[in-house]
């Protein structure tokens, strides 16, 4: 198990105080993480190609040897992979999964992902009610992958744009209870809300069912850079994230504007502040 799991930055969780601040980026990035001074590294998934034997094989070594915590991982499943429609191919999706939940273990990391909009995109002549019940069946399976693991699956909503199916917090929750397993659980991010207009009043009402947080600004930059009235309001959606009980870990999702390992430190230290 990776080494860094005995530091006080791996325990950090509900009830322990001030959450975990990390980054979503390929893992070749994380030692710029470390430099600004970020918790952990949530590692994305897809590039490492786990279904190639000698790529599996390097990414166990990789993960192994990260010099930040991987506690999270996301952008999970490839390209051609379907969880909803008529071209779903479950067995190849499992022995993937399975792959992840080996990667998942090495890390030690307590979340994964699932954004991967095009895995649920509900094609045209296909029912909602069909996708919602295969979209369950699929959660369904990855938490008995993950059962005892201590690693929660994650239901990332995303915007019209970038997916037809699971558009606000408050559906993904409802996914979530839908199955009402242990390892799902739903997840927040600011970009997305943005977009949809969802209140954030939603963080609070829904604060016990969220396991994760991403984080952006204006124009999908790093969190701080937003300028006047197009800025994301952080003050409100840390009060309202606070009052509904959350204190897990928080992922800036996001381009850079500026230097990278400046442009980091300056968005840890302004949601450090908004937090406190």
């Amino acid at each position: 198990m990776n080494s860094h799991l005995s530091s006080g930055v791996a325990q950090r969780g509900p009830g322990s105080g001030r959450p975990a601040f990390g980054w979503c980026g390929p893992m070749d990035r994380a030692a710029d993480m470390r430099k600004a001074g970020l918790d952990y590294i949530e590692v994305q998934l897809v590039p490492m190609r786990l279904e190639d034997d000698a790529s599996f094989a390097h990414a166990r070594a990789a993960v192994r040897d990260l010099p930040l915590p991987a506690l999270a991982m996301s952008y999970l499943f490839p390209h051609d992979v379907r969880l909803v429609g008529d071209a779903v191919n479950e067995t190849r999706n499992r022995a993937y999964f399975d792959r992840v939940v080996d990667i998942l273990a090495l890390a030690g990391a307590r979340i994964v992902v699932l954004g991967s909009g095009w895995t649920r995109n509900v094609p045209q002549g296909w029912s909602a009610a069909q996708a919602e019940d295969q979209f369950v069946a699929a959660l369904s399976w990855c938490a008995d992958a993950l059962q005892g693991s201590g690693t929660t699956l994650v239901i990332e909503p995303l915007n019209r744009k970038e997916s037809n199916f699971c558009n606000s917090v408050a559906e993904g929750v409802r996914l979530a209870q839908m199955l009402d397993r242990p390892e799902v659980r739903g997840l927040a991010d600011f970009y997305h809300m943005a977009e949809e207009n969802e209140p954030l009043q939603t963080l609070r009402e829904h604060g016990e069912w969220l396991a994760h947080i991403h984080l952006a600004d204006a124009g999908r930059l790093n969190p701080g850079t937003g300028q006047g009235a197009a800025a994301y309001d952080y003050k409100s959606f840390a009060a309202h994230l606070k009052a509904g009980g959350y204190s897990g870990m928080l992922s800036c999702e996001c381009s850079l504007q500026g230097e990278p390992v400046e442009a980091m430190r300056h968005s840890l230290s302004f949601l450090k502040q908004h937090w406190s």
